[in-house]
């Protein structure tokens, strides 16, 4: 295994953020005998089957494609091993059993959007920035039996930028998404990298999102919210009654309300509540797209609007 052509690459992924690294090991010459995706789903309203984003890169370059809803399953594990594959690569995939991910010789590593140990868990880059972190970063590590707790390899850091949204954040680690995996590759196979085992004294979760801790929570100071709102950009937005969200930023207004109102002032658009002031850059009222506050203003009737 000391060329790219005979070390043999099993990829596995969904969404966008894994594409940049499979191209990469694609155009470095690796032999990747099969990418394993998520089943295609129906979406949008007239319920068409989606590919994954990676399904669609795989299929662009003529490689095989295996989508097991059951990842244990006898047919898919015997078909796995027959692929002879020396390395698996996991990127925003899913939890795999152990009968997978201890199959090839030079193990199974994971690409993760954090400095792990920090935020370990589904969603990491959001809760980067809802904390209100000034940097974060990519981290390979092999794969053990608990979720991101395997030892690290390789990792990489990353300022976040005052203002930046979540979605911003992750397009811009996607970026560094292929060197890191390229380079943990060629220590795996040259025999050169070995896993650090990580520090759970000092690991941080990072839980995937839902109705509950998406909700505005109005007990954070007017930095924390902004944060929060920022964090949950673009997705799943934060909502409070009938909006949700989307961008806003620290102001130097102190006009707090007993209850949260949106409120107009000089052309600008605040929410009040009992800790203080934001300014709302970006909102998204039930049922409507996305719109500046310039322009919600212009459709709204009054100068304070109740949320509750």
């Amino acid at each position: 295994m000391s060329s790219r052509t005979n070390t043999r690459i099993v990829y596995m992924g969904t969404p966008e953020f894994a594409v940049p690294p499979l191209e990469a090991l694609i155009e470095a010459g690796y032999t990747i005998p099969a990418v394993i995706t998520v089943a295609d789903k129906p979406a949008g309203r007239g319920r068409k089957l989606r590919e994954s984003a990676v399904k669609v890169c795989a299929v662009k370059n003529g490689l095989k494609v295996l989508q097991p809803t059951n990842l244990k399953d006898e047919d898919f594990v015997t078909e796995l091993r027959s692929l002879n594959a020396d390395l698996f690569i996991v990127v925003a995939f899913r939890m795999l059993p152990e009968i997978v991910w201890s199959m090839p010789a030079l193990g199974t590593f994971n690409l993760h959007g954090s400095l792990l140990p920090k935020y370990r868990g589904a969603a990491p880059i959001h809760w980067a920035i809802i904390n209100g972190d000034r940097s974060t970063g990519l981290t390979t590590f092999l794969l053990d039996k608990k979720i991101d707790t395997g030892g690290t390899l390789l990792q990489i850091e990353h300022p976040i930028k005052d203002g930046m949204t979540t979605g911003e954040l992750h397009n811009e680690l996607m970026s560094l998404g292929p060197e890191l995996v390229l380079n943990t590759v060629k220590g795996l196979v040259s025999g050169t990298l070995s896993p650090i085992a990580q520090n759970n004294e000092l690991a941080t979760h990072a839980p995937k999102l839902n109705k509950d801790n998406s909700k505005l929570d109005l007990s954070k100071t007017p930095d924390e919210l902004v944060q929060q709102i920022l964090g949950l950009n673009p997705f799943p937005g934060s909502y409070y009654g009938d909006f949700k969200f989307m961008r806003a930023r620290v102001c130097s207004r102190m006009h707090t309300s007993e209850k949260p109102v949106l409120s107009v002032s000089e052309k600008r658009l605040y929410l009040d509540y009992p800790l203080g002031s934001v300014e709302i850059v970006e909102i998204k009222p039930n049922g409507k797209k996305n719109m500046d506050a310039k322009s919600f203003i212009n459709g709204l009737k009054v100068a304070v609007l109740p949320l509750d």
